[in-house]
């Protein structure tokens, strides 16, 4: 019987490679204009989704899909902290 073959193998093994679902992704950005939101709370919300939707669409094309989150939490609350 031949073993099936594993997610992992079509990365590599690599786990800074293995794709984040979209669902994750979307929940992790979601928790990062909550978390922004917290932290800037003088600022519309609307405001603040714009600025993680404007930083996701330049991370987007990424291979490497598991720090997508973090990227973006860090470059929009380096924007709105101007």
């Amino acid at each position: 019987m031949t073993p099936c073959p594993s997610s992992l193998d079509a990365v590599g093994r690599n786990p800074d490679t293995f794709p984040m679902g979209v669902s994750e992704e979307l929940r992790a950005l979601g928790d990062v204009v909550d978390r922004l939101a917290a932290k800037f709370p003088a600022l519309p919300r609307e405001h603040i989704e714009d600025i993680v939707q404007q930083e996701h669409s330049l991370l987007d094309t990424g291979r490497v899909r598991a720090f997508i989150p973090v990227l973006v939490e860090h470059a929009a609350r380096e924007r709105l902290s101007r």
